[in-house]
């Protein structure tokens, strides 16, 4: 609780400092011959809570908090609760199976690496995986998108562009589903290879460090074959920083990517909180600060508890 508090503090400071508040923008949206007189920006810096010290109003916020209101959006006049109930599905959609594309092709591609050690075809995967590493998302992103929504315009490969889901579906739930996976396709891939790259890498590296180990040996001189060395003694003990970066990626299942949503005018909780910020919306972005937070600290504590799945050395008590 007390690392919430401190997060949500700093947070709210920072985001009260900010050049420009919801007046500002609000102002700036309106008709310019229309003028405003004190009374009337008085009377709206009081609706949006910009009478009084920030961290007064913070502590306004924390007692709602406590009492289960996150508050209302002040740019789109709707409780933030009920903003991110509408945007969890598409970001859990869209994270989930990015995430779930990402293990099921990095483990592999780690493990056979492993296998194959120093040979060519190990090399030339290591360096495709490099330079997708190093790929810029919003540049993949931008490429994916002239290649599949341009070049391929009138073929069976041409993929939307934006949205979530296009005009002209059927009524039935197997047509709405099918709509949104190729929408989907593309950010999931955007998404997913920069995972995929460093994943792998990443199982490489450990199991290299696993297989130099003196108990590795000793199977492998008791006639142990190289696919049980590999599974059942050596990637068992690489799980242990495994677990650490699944419980890790928790967060990022509901705070979705801001640049492959914006991108692809996703509507999820990136983007949300990417147009929050630009509007000041200091209520959503509280709020969404608030479940980030407590999804990364469930997500260390998971890690914890997975721990204890994976290595029997560790115990809750401990």
């Amino acid at each position: 609780m007390l690392t919430l508090f401190v997060i949500t503090w700093i947070v709210y400071g920072l985001t009260r400092n900010m050049p420009g508040t919801p007046l500002t923008v609000t102002l700036g949206e309106t008709d310019p011959s229309r003028k405003l007189n004190p009374a009337d920006i008085e009377r709206m810096k009081k609706a949006y809570g910009l009478d009084k010290p920030w961290y007064e109003a913070y502590c306004i916020w924390l007692g709602n908090v406590v009492q289960g209101d996150l508050g209302r959006s002040i740019s789109r006049k709707q409780p933030v609760a009920t903003l991110i109930g509408e945007r969890i599905g598409p970001t859990l959609a869209l994270s989930g199976a990015a995430l779930l594309l990402t293990w099921t092709l990095a483990i592999p591609l780690g493990l056979y690496a492993s296998a194959r050690s120093g040979s060519p075809d190990e090399r030339a995967v290591g360096l495709l995986l490099f330079v997708l590493y190093s790929f810029p998302t919003f540049v993949a992103a931008l490429f994916l998108q002239i290649i599949f929504a341009v070049w391929l315009r009138g073929t069976a490969w041409e993929l939307p562009l934006f949205g979530m889901s296009g005009d002209g579906v059927g009524t039935g739930w197997w047509h709405r589903v099918a709509d949104i996976a190729r929408h989907a396709i593309l950010p999931i891939t955007v998404q997913t290879y920069g995972g995929l790259a460093w994943y792998s890498r990443f199982i490489h590296s450990t199991m290299e460090e696993v297989v130099r180990q003196d108990y590795i040996r000793t199977a492998r001189a008791k006639g142990a074959g190289e696919y049980r060395v590999l599974f059942h003694h050596a990637f068992r003990n690489t799980l242990i920083p495994l677990v650490t970066l699944l419980g890790l990626s928790l967060p990022g299942l509901l705070s979705g990517s801001v640049i492959v949503e914006q991108i692809f005018t996703w509507p999820g909780m990136g983007r949300l909180f990417f147009e929050s910020i630009r509007e000041r919306d200091y209520p959503t972005i509280m709020g969404l600060t608030l479940l980030f937070s407590v999804l990364t600290l469930a997500g260390q504590l998971l890690a914890d508890l997975l721990y204890c799945m994976v290595d029997p050395r560790v115990s809750v008590d401990s």
